[in-house]
Formats: C-alpha cells, structure tokens, sequence
C-alpha cells in the first residue's frame, strides 16, 4: 500500500514537470505566419511556433558575444535605436544589453542570468551554434522566448533569424570564379573563428571554387570582420604569398581595399560585405581593376529579431527558422546617394532596411546610439 501511494505521488510528480515543460515551450503549428511578409520561412519545411501569450510591457535582453568590430557596434546600436522607437518603446517595460566577448561560457552565463532574472525574452548573436544545448533547454522550460540571429544556434528548441549565409559565400565565389578566367591566387580573409557566419560563408566559398573545375590557390587570414585586423592581416599576406588574382573578405573590406593601395597591390575582383567604405572604393577604382560583389545584411537584422520576439511574446505565429533577404550590389551599379554614400562614415554598413517588416533606420538614427552595455 505504502510503495502504491509512493508510485503514485512519484508519478503524479513526473506528470506534473512534464506538463509544465510542456505548456512552457511553444506548440507547434500550422502555417502561414503572423506577418508572412516579414517573417518568411526558411524552407518548405520550416516548422511554425505558437507560444502561450503573455501580457505586456515586456523586458527583452539582448546578450552579443563579440563586440569588437564596426558590424557588432552598428548591430547595438542599431537594437538600441529599434527599442527606442515609439511603436517598439511602449511594448519594452526594459531593454537590457550585454555583449561578453569572445568567451563563450561567459555569454551563455550571461542568458543564464537573464533567464533566473525573469526576462520574457532574449535575443542572443551567438559565439558558437552548438555549445548552448543546456541554456536552451531552461529557456525552453523557463517560458522564455529565445531568438537568435545573424551566428544562430544549432536546435529546433529557438527560434532563428538569418540569412543565407552559406549562400552569401557562394555569391562570392561565383563573383570570382566569372572574373577570374583561369582560376589563379586568392586572398580569403576570414572572419571570427568558431561562429557559425564564418564556416558557412567559408564553405560557400570553397564549395564553388572547387566546383568550378579551375585550379585556385587560397590563402587564408583571419580579420575578425574588422578593418583595423583585416588590414594588417590583408598586408602581412600581400607581403608573403602575394600577388593575388582576387580576393573574398567577410568584412574589414574597407581595411583590404586600403592595405592593397598601401601595397601597391593592382586591383583584382573582390566578393566582401557591405561596407560604405568598401563600396566607395568599388565605385571609385572599378576602372581600375577592382570589380566588386558587394552583399551581406546589415546589422538591422537584429530589429527583426527584437520584432520577432515581441511578435512571439503576443501570441503569435512565428517560423521557428526565419530567413532574411540579401542586400546586393554589383559592379557597375555602384550608385551614389543609393548604394553607397560618400558624406558618411566608412565604417557604416549599408542596407538597414527591411521594408517587409516595416524596419528602416537613418544613419543618424542608429550612430546616436552607444555600443556601451544598458
């Protein structure tokens, strides 16, 4: 009798953790999604998320992982102009910003906390895609809505908002493999080691080339998608492996481009992100040899991350994986005032604009920002 009634609260217990994971996570449902225009699936198969509705004003964490490059900055910058719009600002109770470097403990300590502090949800640019298997489970059972972007998490337990990356990569690796007749020396500078932007852009890259049935031969850097490395790690290469035939940077482009001209490196076709300044050297130096690709997404992305969220938080249905489009430009259509803007800084990504999702931000808006935690 004792071990029946023991059996007993021993499984009514069990039952009672298991329906509580249950209702904390979100049930998964049919499409099409709140905003269809907006949050787009990433594929045909892309599962949808319905999370239990919570009342509002919400408090939103965003936890970066590495901050010391021009993207990162703009991206926090960027989360803090988003938060601070009207529309955003009166659904936000608190906005809560940490970015913890490269030390992938310390930002999953970070979520950690956020989560035992009762956030409702966190947004997270992640060091590693798939080093955070426990921080998603107790978000999953904590209730909380967990949304990463840009370096994404390897798990169907959050949500993902990003773009192609890999694509991006084969993008660039076409751009070179159309210009460069006989294949020949490439320069492929890298970006932060360990994340997942970096290995899919990099096997993009190589997939093509090696696709292409010509002989390159590739040397690699890392630059941190930063000017200041990039262009010394571009220079240190030019002086040992170079001359090169083209080049592939993930960002720092502004950096390569100047460590070719302080070389006197000639121009050869380029496939590298979005940068003002890489796009002012495209425009200035295309009849000079330096045929460029530029494309990427602009560190806007992290407002659609922030909305996804808000959207998650209210009830609504959400793609679990959320694909955003490339922002592209190619030589000669390098246009002034449109693509590029000579009156700004060097170090501003263009293309932060999604209008799919109503997201748009002027340059003033988003450099009025700090990079600072909040």
């Amino acid at each position: 009798m004792i071990k029946s009634l023991v059996g007993g609260v021993i499984a009514a217990t069990a039952f009672v953790m298991l329906s509580s994971s249950a209702i904390a996570g979100p049930e998964v449902v049919k499409g099409p999604a709140a905003e269809p225009d907006c949050f787009a699936p990433w594929s045909a198969d892309t599962q949808f998320f319905k999370y239990p509705k919570k009342d509002g004003p919400y408090r939103i964490a965003l936890a970066n992982g590495y901050i010391a490059n021009t993207w990162r900055i703009q991206m926090i910058q960027t989360a803090k102009a988003y938060a601070a719009q009207p529309d955003v600002a009166k659904k936000l109770k608190e906005f809560k910003v940490v970015s913890t470097g490269e030390d992938v403990p310390a930002q999953i300590s970070a979520i950690n906390n956020f989560i035992d502090s009762g956030f409702d949800a966190i947004v997270v640019n992640a060091q590693n895609p798939t080093a955070f298997g426990p921080v998603i489970k107790r978000a999953k059972e904590a209730g909380v809505v967990l949304v990463a972007f840009d370096n994404i998490l390897d798990t169907k337990d959050a949500i993902n908002v990003n773009v192609d990356q890999k694509g991006l990569g084969e993008l660039w690796g076409k751009w070179l493999v159309a210009h460069v007749p006989n294949g020949g020396k490439v320069l492929e500078v890298r970006g932060v080691a360990g994340t997942s932007v970096d290995t899919d852009r990099h096997n993009g890259i190589h997939e093509v080339l090696d696709g292409s049935g010509k002989k390159w031969a590739v040397t690699e850097v890392v630059g941190k998608w930063d000017d200041g490395v990039a262009q010394k790690a571009t220079a240190d290469a030019i002086a040992t492996s170079g001359p090169f035939d083209a080049i592939t940077g993930q960002g720092g482009d502004t950096g390569i481009v100047q460590a070719m001209i302080d070389a006197k490196h000639p121009f050869v076709p380029f496939g590298g992100e979005t940068e003002n300044g890489f796009r002012k050297f495209c425009a200035a130096h295309a009849a000079d040899g330096l045929k460029c690709s530029s494309a990427g997404t602009g560190p806007a992305q992290v407002a659609v991350a922030i909305k996804t969220a808000i959207a998650a938080l209210e009830g609504n249905v959400v793609p679990q994986s959320v694909k955003l489009p490339l922002a592209i430009v190619e030589d000669p259509n390098f246009k002034a005032g449109q693509d590029f803007f000579p009156d700004q800084s060097d170090n501003f990504f263009v293309g932060n604009s999604f209008p799919t999702c109503g997201i748009n931000f002027t340059a003033q808006e988003i450099m009025g920002q700090t990079k600072e935690n909040k």
